[in-house]
């Protein structure tokens, strides 16, 4: 009797580990599922992250970019909108799990606290004016100016750094983007230093009040997804995912999309 019981105990216990484990029972916080990486980003920086008035939705390149790598790689990912300069600290206090906001990989001392993937974009500083300003680039600026940028950005770096020389009079470094236009707008500022493919996304819709004036200037800029310190098989997927992108024309149809 004892046998019998053991064994139809024994048996018992096999069905039901077999029904906790078919109804993701036990200690398993979604059993295999993927989990979901959180994208951090800043979404101002229009065409590579932006929002339209009365969405809260965030569109852009660097959104389908990152869209089209996950899918690549089987990786599931939330978009998550925040101030620029809160982005790295966003990933070293584990906030986020990747950095895509048009982000200069090159700049100040990044590098030291993310680990940046391959260059998916290049890019240069230029001045933004308003269509009758008389400047006619970033060298003819006075002591008398004053320039808006946004804050964290190299354009913030450069326009606080002129400040810092007496070039100009203040280096209005601003949270957005939009900021900085505005601020221009009004006639608050004589001029705003912009990457040129954000300030060339503004002008295509405010051509008759602003424009570009001189040549692209300060150090050239490499755009690349960040990841935290040591998160290499994160960053190896991210890259084998950019790679296949270029290489299936994924890539080129969305630089068409956003850039055309």
């Amino acid at each position: 009797m004892k046998k019998k019981a053991f064994v139809l105990l024994l048996a018992f216990s096999m069905v039901l580990a077999f029904a906790l484990s078919a109804c993701g029972g036990g200690s398993s916080d979604g059993g295999d599922e993927e989990a979901t990486l959180r994208v951090v980003t800043e979404a101002t920086f229009a065409p590579f992250e932006f929002t339209e008035d009365g969405d809260d939705e965030i569109k852009g390149f660097d959104v389908d970019m990152m869209n089209a790598i996950a899918e690549d790689q089987g990786l599931k990912i939330e978009f998550i909108n925040m101030e620029f300069d809160s982005l790295i600290p966003a990933l070293e206090s584990d906030q986020g799990d990747i950095i895509a906001a048009g982000m200069n990989k090159l700049a100040g001392d990044r590098a030291e606290k993310a680990d940046f993937g391959d260059t998916y974009f290049e890019s240069d500083l230029m001045l933004l004016v308003k269509s009758d300003s008389t400047l006619t680039g970033i060298d003819a600026v006075t002591p008398d100016m004053k320039l808006a940028s946004q804050i964290g950005t190299t354009g913030g770096d450069y326009v606080q750094k002129l400040a810092d020389e007496g070039k100009i009079a203040q280096g209005v470094v601003l949270n957005q983007w939009t900021d900085s236009y505005m601020q221009l707008q009004n006639g608050d500022v004589q001029g705003v230093v912009v990457d040129k493919p954000v300030g060339e996304a503004y002008l295509n819709a405010h051509s008759d009040i602003a424009k570009f004036v001189g040549e692209p200037f300060g150090d050239h800029e490499e755009f690349a997804y960040a990841v935290q310190k040591g998160n290499k098989e994160l960053l190896d997927k991210l890259n084998a995912g950019l790679a296949n992108m270029k290489e299936n024309g994924t890539y080129d149809e969305l630089v068409d999309k956003w850039f055309s």
